[in-house]
């Protein structure tokens, strides 16, 4: 069992995670179809190694994850820290609504994630976008609430700007911020969230730290993922991006080869190397894939190392946005 621990935020708004979490969006939609018999198998595999940090949102299914990981951790509440989300605004067929950051939304919101997940609070409550049509002071004066009211224990915000996470963090101390980073997606080292939170004593959960799963080296073409997988939508996936990037990837395998280690234990040992206040959160389905994850928490990298990485995928060096509409992230 993996002793690696890590610690979210500071003073009352800490939090103690394992050193690396679980996300559990994949497993109920996005990267193709799902078998929630083996993903309810990888959730108890992961609590059986000591990896306790499950992430979901109610926005995942819709709703069936949260449902999915309440029936995983049924029993073993008190082997979980449990994460979930609010702010993207879905109905039951799919349809996206928007964001919605309503006081009497996010009581709603949490509410109906407490009895989707079958328990009465949440670990750490996020708030997954930032609406700009509602004063984030005014989102996080009712999640104030919620911690009040013994909903919710910690409180998050997800793919916020540098000014909107200093005001929400003026209402209510922030536990973490999630936001997209790795050797792919490398946006908070130079637009100042990472500086921001760090100043704040803010931790940081990094979602995506295999970039989609490009860093784990297999994906080779277009064709690899499954019709209904949204990364052939998503614009580093399209054409000459693809080529571009992968050949960056195909770098990224070069020095995995010479560590003796897979490239997805690679990319995630870096995310750990950049410091105790940052936890990555990757995503599968599949027990060997969870197992292999797991492995990186073992990888110590040199400076030589990441140096070399550091050159081969500096900020910026992957091609193409990372969704196909940005208009909903650090704003």
């Amino acid at each position: 069992m993996p002793a690696a621990r890590r610690t979210l935020g500071t003073g009352p708004a800490a939090l103690e995670v394992s050193a690396q979490g679980l996300g559990c969006m994949g497993m109920s939609e996005f990267y193709g179809a799902g078998d929630d018999a083996a993903s309810i198998a990888v959730i108890h595999a992961a609590l059986d190694a000591g990896v306790d940090f499950l992430d979901t949102a109610d926005m995942y299914g819709p709703f069936t994850n949260e449902q999915l990981v309440g029936r995983a951790i049924a029993g073993r509440r008190d082997e979980v820290v449990l994460a979930t989300k609010f702010g993207n605004e879905r109905r039951p067929d799919g349809t996206r609504v928007g964001v919605n950051g309503h006081p009497d939304y996010v009581r709603r919101a949490c509410d109906a994630s407490l009895e989707r997940l079958g328990v009465d609070h949440i670990d750490l409550y996020y708030q997954h976008r930032v609406d700009p049509s509602v004063p984030v002071e005014e989102t996080w004066g009712a999640m104030s609430e919620l911690v009040a009211a013994g909903k919710v224990r910690h409180l998050g915000i997800s793919e916020a700007a540098p000014a909107t996470i200093r005001r929400a963090h003026s209402v209510h101390p922030i536990t973490a911020l999630q936001t997209e980073w790795s050797l792919w997606t490398r946006d908070p080292e130079e637009n100042d969230v990472l500086a921001t939170v760090r100043e704040l004593g803010i931790g940081f959960v990094a979602y995506s730290p295999l970039g989609r799963g490009f860093l784990s080296g297999t994906i080779r073409t277009v064709d690899d993922f499954a019709p209904n997988d949204f990364r052939r939508h998503a614009p580093r996936f399209q054409g000459e991006n693809f080529q571009k990037n992968l050949d960056l990837v195909e770098r990224v395998r070069e020095i995995a080869e010479q560590r003796g280690v897979t490239p997805g234990q690679l990319a995630l040992a870096w995310v750990l190397a950049q410091g105790d206040d940052v936890v990555p959160i990757p995503g599968t389905k599949r027990l060997a894939f969870l197992e292999e994850n797991i492995g990186a928490l073992a990888v110590e990298l040199s400076a030589e190392d990441l140096a070399a990485l550091d050159a081969i995928l500096p900020v910026g060096a992957a091609v193409g946005d990372r969704y196909a509409d940005m208009s909903t992230v650090n704003r």
